[in-house]
């Protein structure tokens, strides 16, 4: 598991359009508040016609943002742009020049065996241009990850290709809606992707293969109005953790506030975290019941667990009882 905050940080990414003309005076005056992550794509929100104007307009607003930051204090969300090809990752590095501060870095779409190396090769090559870290989420959608029969080849294969860059890899994220489409499903409200079984069994796969080594986020919610939306939302959520994901991406700024809300840690599990990586090495056991002796705190099998919660504690804040 990895051991850093800043991998835990993520928290829920909304999802914009890059050639949203408005979105710098949106972040410059915090208009979706302190508690986000933000992906500005140049894929498939942008017409194929006109991604040379979208590049443009998405450098011009990362500019807009890094001139305002020299005038006033706002909150800047860790940005990252989805490319849609492995030669946007260079070019936009080397074209924001020194306005590259205000961003975290790179989103992968369709991550696979046949980009993978290149996608890599790149993300080196720009980190070479730059004095600063910008990482990469790659995000596994594609439909080579659906057949049985080679699955666990490729999804090993490509974690032994990410090894190299693997302090690099801020979180594995997950195509959703994009697995759905290769099926024809697409839940409802009331409906988590988690009962969807022919996805999460996808989803159980990339939790086993990379889930001791990366943090992995979850799949988007396409609900933001409507009714049952938000309470819709919150039960996914708790599908999620359960399932080992954290940090959901977002596509509307109304569910910046329920994932926020939900990955915050309950106070016993803080006070039992607390509790596990503070343990008394005078003592002659491992066990003990918890403060409320409600249940059982064992030293040797919930110390990564308690590692996490502290984190997440550190990201999302703690829900008082």
């Amino acid at each position: 598991m990895k051991n850093n905050l800043l991998y835990y940080s993520v928290g829920p990414l909304l999802y914009c359009p890059g050639n949203k003309a408005t979105i710098a005076q949106s972040i410059i005056n915090e208009k979706f508040g302190r508690q986000f992550s933000l992906a500005l794509c140049l894929e498939d929100t942008i017409n194929d016609n006109f991604v040379a104007e979208a590049e443009q307009e998405l450098i011009h607003s990362l500019q807009e943002i890094h001139n305002a930051r020299q005038c006033k204090e706002f909150f800047l969300p860790k940005i990252f742009i989805r490319v849609r090809n492995s030669a946007q990752i260079l070019m936009l590095t080397k074209s924001l020049k020194n306005h590259i501060d205000v961003i975290s870095g790179f989103i992968i779409p369709k991550f696979s065996q046949e980009n993978a190396c290149e996608y890599i090769r790149k993300l080196i090559e720009a980190n070479e241009l730059t004095s600063q870290k910008l990482y990469m989420m790659p995000i596994y959608e594609s439909a080579d990850i659906i057949d049985l029969r080679s699955r666990y080849e490729v999804l090993y294969s490509l974690k032994d290709t990410l090894g190299q860059i693997e302090d690099l890899i801020l979180n594995i994220r997950v195509g959703g809606n994009d697995l759905c489409h290769l099926f024809g499903f697409r839940r409802h409200p009331d409906e988590s992707i988690h009962n969807i079984k022919p996805v999460s069994s996808i989803f159980t796969d990339i939790v086993t293969v990379y889930g001791t080594d990366y943090v992995i986020s979850a799949p988007v919610w396409e609900y933001y109005a409507g009714p049952n939306w938000e309470s819709g939302m919150a039960a996914e959520i708790f599908d999620d953790k359960l399932c080992g994901f954290t940090g959901k991406t977002v596509i509307h700024p109304n569910q910046i506030r329920v994932v926020n809300s939900c990955f915050q840690v309950s106070e016993s599990d803080f006070n039992d975290a607390k509790s596990i990586l503070n343990w008394n090495d005078n003592t002659d056991t491992l066990v003990v019941g918890n403060q409320k002796n409600e249940r059982m705190n064992e030293y040797k099998t919930h110390t990564n667990w308690a590692r996490q919660i502290l984190y997440l504690a550190q990201a999302y804040g703690v829900r008082k009882a």
